[in-house]
């Protein structure tokens, strides 16, 4: 049991939740005892796509982690909270609502690489202690300003005039980004506050909401027929890179950790894969120098 569950994740529904709900269902339709990961943290007052990788396909959740990913989410202004979403105490409040006009003005600040703190209530871990336990705690944290790069965020629906009490946008962000962060601090540019009220990932990597399933249709699965379409393959986590064929030597070299030259390709990551087109490893090529990355234990 290799490859990739595409879960829609629910209100309310933690990541290492998700994690469980899956195996559990994996042993409902007796699939037996298979390793699971996840690729990605989502908050459990945020929804949608969370991959979920099932055995060797563990092997590239730091992958995934790594992946850029899309958000649509509601910023509602006037309210700032400790937790920057709609739990936390209130911190910060403001009569001042902006205008789509002077929303679509700052939008172009937020926009490449830019500084953001992270939410005192992350996942962060500061002297070995995530922050969030520190700040329940009642301590005061000073989390540390970060680089990041939002690649691109747009109005999600537009057309609306007059003062703003939210407004949704749409944002492609890159690893380590905080959206709530991102939403604070796009209302502090606005001479407001605000906070997060809905936060949807509709991507990550290369997967997308499209083949993303629901709670419904994973508990389904495990309490009936063997649906074994809704696992994608390992390859499916791979699509953004090239594939290289190899020959059945050189799949035997690169299976046993040996270096391979000669091999006319361009620098970067690749998915190697025999003539069976079965996943090999994942290998990256260096002026030349064929070296493996992650191999996989696939047999056919």
């Amino acid at each position: 049991m290799h490859g990739w569950i595409i879960f829609d994740k629910p209100l309310g529904l933690g990541s290492t939740q998700a994690v469980a709900a899956v195996k559990r269902n994996l042993r409902s339709a007796g699939f037996g005892k298979v390793k699971v990961g996840h690729g990605g943290t989502l908050d459990p007052l945020a929804t949608g796509v969370l991959p979920i990788a099932l055995g060797e396909a563990t092997k590239l959740c730091g992958r995934m982690l790594d992946a850029s990913k899309a958000y649509d989410f509601t910023i509602s202004f006037g309210t700032e909270t400790s937790g920057l979403d709609a739990e936390g105490d209130v911190v910060a409040t403001s009569d001042h609502r902006p205008t789509m006009e002077a929303l679509a003005a700052i939008l172009p600040n937020f926009t490449g690489p830019i500084e953001q703190i992270p939410p005192a209530y992350s996942a962060i871990k500061i002297d070995g202690k995530r922050a969030y336990d520190r700040a329940r705690a009642g301590e005061v944290i000073d989390m540390k300003s970060r680089r990041v790069t939002v690649l691109g965020i747009s109005v999600h629906h537009n057309g609306i005039s007059g003062p703003l009490s939210m407004v949704t946008l749409t944002a492609n962000v890159s690893k380590g980004t905080y959206i709530r962060s991102l939403a604070r601090d796009i209302a502090y540019a606005l001479g407001t506050v605000g906070h997060v009220t809905m936060l949807r990932r509709t991507r990550a990597g290369p997967f997308t909401l499209e083949g993303a399933i629901s709670l419904d249709k994973l508990n389904a699965f495990g309490h009936g027929p063997a649906q074994e379409d809704i696992i994608l393959p390992i390859e499916a986590g791979l699509v953004d890179i090239p594939a290289l064929d190899l020959s059945p030597e050189q799949a035997r070299a690169v299976q046993q950790g040996r270096v391979l030259t000669g091999i006319a390709m361009k620098d970067g990551l690749h998915w190697a894969r025999g003539a069976d087109l079965r996943p090999i490893a994942l290998v990256e090529n260096i002026d030349g120098t064929l070296k493996t990355v992650r191999g996989f234990n696939l047999t056919p």
